[in-house]
């Protein structure tokens, strides 16, 4: 009995000791969260049920139109940023409110889906009272409109008023246009005007991403000599396929035990005949088991932490493409894709602060997670600009996959984090 006593008596301190972290305005702000909850997942099956995969133009507009109305009646100058017709891609929803107030604030979602309208349908559907399933719901309806719900918890409470707070929502973040520096130009400028950038893809109560990795591609092209399987080995030389083979395998052994650093060769196709399409990514290849293959191509991405480690990892690939087995002659190029999101003192900063909104509400310690855990993100374009959080959105599983699903029982104190962590970051 006297240890149960001990133990609520604890319970009590820990309690008293979060609300009493609060201020009243701050403990009115996460009521009103919680207040509003039905509105919110009303909004987000609304928002989940229509189609918006990248290249359904017309969906990503309408969820886009959806959110905007939301924005809109909070007080946000509500743009639509459309793209040349030429990178076959929707445009971006941005709003803004300028004021004096805080640090000025750069929200980061995106609109699209890698669900196209030809896939099977998913519609939002509740599994039980903590999860629902849905195409999108977590990556990333859940994280657009966990923003819009905690902005709303602020306006309802006039803290929006004399903050700069610009949301944009991209349409594309699943497979941006080219050239990039049109589809990503305007978000960038934008970026550049704030103080913090914030995204709200997939993230935890307790886990957030102080850095993300860059991707880029590149691309090896081997010649041999065409000849009669016979003379391999010998005059004829190795042939395109093992000096390939070999310049791959020389990556993994030379460069595969660094961290952060990855590279993966997504197609690889050699033969005496073979016609490759760079931009779709897709060949037709023709061989003989006696024909010495003069030509393979290979394809790949290449993920680093930083611009350091990309470079390097380039001129380790050069020198290994150099060597050249007998026979063959191989060359390989680079091209650059998304940047990375260097760890920094400014994103350390940034979790001390969301760290202490987390244990305010009771919520447990936040850390910074992985770096290697995350591919390149739409923040990863500005992260050169401003300081940066990533992984501030909805907990689930199973994202980019038939059955994606959205932890409900988690969604609603995400929520009332971001609100919190907004509203300190803007006094």
């Amino acid at each position: 009995m006297q240890k149960l006593v001990s133990i609520l008596f604890l319970l009590a301190i820990t309690i008293a000791g979060s609300s009493q972290a609060l201020s009243k305005t701050e403990q009115q702000l996460i009521n009103s969260v919680e207040t509003d909850m039905k509105a919110t997942i009303d909004l987000l099956k609304e928002s989940v049920n229509i189609n918006s995969g990248t290249y359904n133009i017309a969906g990503v507009k309408q969820v886009g139109e959806l959110y905007g109305k939301e924005l809109s009646a909070l007080g946000f100058t509500v743009e639509w940023i459309a793209l040349p017709d030429s990178l076959k891609r929707a445009g971006h929803l941005v709003a803004y409110r300028k004021g004096t107030k805080g640090k000025k604030l750069f929200l980061i979602g995106h609109l699209d889906t890698v669900f196209e309208p030809d896939m099977p349908p998913n519609p939002f559907t509740m599994l039980n009272d903590s999860t629902a399933t849905g195409q999108g719901v977590q990556d990333m309806k859940g994280g657009d409109v966990m923003v819009i719900a905690a902005l709303k918890a602020m306006h309802k409470h006039g803290l929006l008023k004399d903050v700069s707070i610009t949301v944009y929502f991209t349409g594309d973040e699943e497979n941006a246009g080219r050239p990039r520096d049109i589809s990503r130009g305007d978000f960038i400028e934008r970026a550049k005007q704030h103080d913090i950038a914030l995204a709200f893809e997939g993230g935890s109560l307790n886990q957030v991403a102080t850095a993300r990795r860059g991707a880029s591609e590149w691309m090896l092209e081997v010649e041999g000599k065409q000849a009669h399987s016979s003379g391999v080995f010998g005059t004829a030389g190795y042939g395109s396929i093992f000096e390939a083979s070999r310049i791959i395998n020389e990556f993994r052994e030379k460069l595969g035990n660094e961290q952060y650093l990855t590279f993966n060769p997504g197609l690889f196709i050699g033969g005496s005949e073979v016609n490759y399409d760079h931009e779709k990514q897709q060949g037709d290849v023709s061989g003989k088991t006696n024909i010495i293959s003069p030509r393979t191509v290979v394809i790949g991405d290449l993920r680093f932490l930083t611009e350091a480690q990309k470079e390097k990892a380039r001129a380790n690939m050069r020198a290994i493409v150099s060597k050249n087995l007998p026979g063959a002659k191989a060359s390989i190029t680079f091209k650059d894709g998304i940047p990375s999101m260097p760890p920094t003192a400014g994103n350390d900063a940034l979790v001390k602060i969301l760290n202490g909104a987390n244990l305010a509400l009771g919520f447990g310690e936040v850390k910074a997670g992985n770096p290697g855990a995350r591919g390149a993100g739409d923040i990863s374009y500005i992260a050169a600009y401003v300081d940066c959080l990533d992984g501030l959105g909805a907990a689930g599983r199973g994202s980019h996959a038939p059955g994606e699903v959205i932890n409900l029982k988690e969604y609603p104190k995400l929520i009332k984090r971001t609100a919190l962590f907004l509203y300190r970051l803007t006094r």
